[in-house]
């Protein structure tokens, strides 16, 4: 059972930043893909960020070129860095990760963008 943990989330104003971080419990070259997920009061969870084995990463165009996902294996820690944020980021925020055929999800950290 992989367990994943997830913090950095908080307050910021709008045009902040903030890095988000994910805790693997083990190696986090043994998962296929390592993505990040958010999901906004109301509105379906949605991909903001994943990073394969290899390390090619893909975003969405809602926060290509404020986002960047990136990984230390030294670490087993995966992270978010968000730029330039906006109101409409506001969102739980999810680690998550692919190892062969299983998903398995962080309990989420609470991001809000707010004046």
């Amino acid at each position: 059972q992989v367990q994943l943990v997830e913090s950095g989330g908080g307050l910021v104003q709008p045009g902040g930043s903030l890095r988000l971080s994910c805790a693997a419990s083990e190696s986090i070259f043994s998962f296929n893909v390592m993505g990040w997920s958010r999901q906004a009061p109301g509105k379906q969870r949605e991909v903001v960020a994943t990073i394969t084995s290899s390390g090619v990463t893909n975003y969405p165009d809602s926060v290509k070129g404020r986002f960047t996902i990136s990984r230390d294996g030294a670490k087993n820690t995966v992270y978010l860095q968000m730029n330039s944020l906006k109101v409409e980021d506001t969102a739980v925020y999810y680690c998550n990760v692919l190892k062969f055929t299983q998903d398995y999800w962080g309990q989420g950290t609470r991001v809000t963008v707010s004046s």
